[in-house]
């Protein structure tokens, strides 16, 4: 059955953003000139998944809201004659058909998607992290994809960390298997998942991303998966299930991993948010021209020693 529906969590709190997130959500945050959650639903739709769910909470309105019209806007922006300012508006209402569903209380992301099982129904669908930017040059989700319909199951994105940071992850364990010409990155069976593991203990520095294709099998386990670090239903641990019973009957579903070797933009932490958007505006035609001179400038010059505003 072919995926046709992405799920986006986007009920967390956003602590690491205090106070910007008091009230505003940190999905609206914005990344040059969009906000975060549209790069994540732009990349649903460019291949092809125009179903999104948002899974949000009752603070989170204003996510909702930017994937609907704004007519008043739209009107002043076409009374002005700015069509560039107008395509800019409209756009996010046109990437996809947009739905949502509230999380009652942040309860972990396997809660999260878990939220989603009405909508989605019987069938494979995408997770998507909101905090992780996947570059549109990197295609990433279209490799998930392809590997889950040659092999069924289940598939994870997984990137290398340096093993100092495997405890903020879920981590690996994995087998190579065989890859094809047409595959852009390497393609590996997971035999074993674990949530945040000690430095010391972590079987590997294979780290989770923000990237999943789901069997619709997981909506089962995650019923019966109860709550794990920090308290709350981790969908590593539900995936750790399902990989674990592959092993135990070779007729059940199974968990591969896309070790993805691209350009990733963690949104979530602070420091890597600036550098995101510093990046991304750097390479833009109509900012990166001024910005990026101003940037050199002001390294050469000492940095936030140089006195340069």
């Amino acid at each position: 059955m072919p995926v046709t529906k992405a799920v986006i969590p986007a009920a967390g709190l956003g602590t690491r953003f205090l106070p910007a997130t008091k009230a505003v959500p940190k999905e609206m945050l914005p990344v040059v000139d969009r906000p975060a959650i549209e790069y994540v639903v732009e990349e649903a739709s460019r291949v092809g998944l125009r179903d999104v769910l948002l899974v949000t909470s009752r603070s989170k309105k204003a996510v909702e809201d930017h994937f609907d019209r704004e007519t008043e806007i739209e009107a002043a922006l076409e009374r002005k004659g700015d069509e560039v300012r107008l395509r800019r508006v409209r756009a996010s209402a046109e990437l996809a058909e947009v739905h949502s569903v509230r999380q009652p209380s942040p309860r972990g992301l396997g809660h999260a998607v878990l939220c989603a099982a009405a909508h989605v129904g019987n069938e494979p669908f995408a997770v998507l992290l909101g905090d992780d930017l996947i570059d549109e040059r990197d295609p990433l989700l279209a490799e998930m994809l392809a590997v889950q319909e040659r092999f069924g199951g289940s598939v994870i994105a997984l990137m290398e960390v340096p093993r100092e940071q495997v405890s903020m992850y879920g981590v690996a364990t994995v087998r190579p298997i065989h890859s094809g010409p047409d595959d852009r990155y390497g393609i590996v069976r997971i035999e074993d998942l674990v949530e945040k593991p000690p430095v010391e203990e972590a079987p590997s520095n294979l780290a989770i991303i923000g990237r999943y294709v789901l069997a619709p099998e997981i909506f089962d386990v995650l019923r019966e998966t109860p709550p794990g670090r920090g308290g709350e239903i981790q969908i590593t641990d539900a995936l750790r299930t399902l990989a674990r019973r592959e092993q135990e009957d070779p007729g059940a579903a199974p968990v591969h991993g896309v070790v993805f070797t691209g350009r990733r933009y963690d949104t979530g932490d602070r420091v890597d948010y600036l550098k995101a958007v510093i990046r991304l505006a750097c390479e833009r035609a109509d900012l990166g021209p001024e910005l990026y001179p101003w940037i050199e400038e002001y390294v050469a010059a000492g940095g936030p020693k140089s006195g340069l505003s």
